[in-house]
């Protein structure tokens, strides 16, 4: 049941890009009716943006009948949801524990220190988002890279890091 709107002017959304609204709406129409409805449209709306734009929480919080803190608490939970536009390119390092024994915290580092950015930021170029990922199902190859959804790197030492981001920042620019 959707919730009267005491002042139209402020209509939950209204502050969205017309493209932003209608990918929000889409995702809405699209699983409204499904029980536990937020995290599909959640899950639609970021595939659709790359990111969940904090003016679509109201609408969202509106259309569900829940309340705007409720749809906050769930994107700000799960790490998977951004709240600003990623990077051209997403690299995503493996910190499970078969690429932490074969090197993955060092890499870690190393990919910290060069991109000059730690988990979940984007470069200042805006090149580069630096995600973590808990398993590639790559175990025995580590440590694992992938690069945006299909570039899947094996073994990758801080050389063919370095080798990954400049290739991503070349593409990008």
């Amino acid at each position: 049941m959707k919730r009267a709107i005491a002042n139209p002017q402020a209509r939950p959304g209204a502050n969205l890009p017309p493209a932003q609204l209608a990918a929000v709406r889409r995702a809405i129409d699209t699983h409204c009716e499904r029980p536990g409805a937020l995290l599909p449209i959640l899950h639609a709306v970021q595939d659709a943006l790359g990111y969940i734009p904090p003016g679509a929480l109201p609408l969202l919080a509106h259309e569900l009948n829940i309340t705007r803190a409720e749809v906050h608490g769930v994107v700000s939970f799960y790490h998977h949801f951004r709240s600003t536009p990623p990077g051209r390119h997403i690299v995503r390092l493996c910190r499970a524990e078969a690429c932490q024994a074969l090197g993955a915290r060092s890499l870690e580092r190393h990919a910290k220190q060069v991109l000059g950015i730690d988990f979940h930021e984007t470069t200042r170029d805006g090149a580069i988002t630096l995600e973590p990922v808990y398993c590639l199902g790559n175990c025995g190859c580590g440590p694992s890279v992938l690069v945006d959804a299909d570039e899947l790197h094996a073994r990758v030492t801080p050389d063919a890091f370095d080798a990954l981001a400049r290739r991503a920042r070349e593409v990008a620019a």
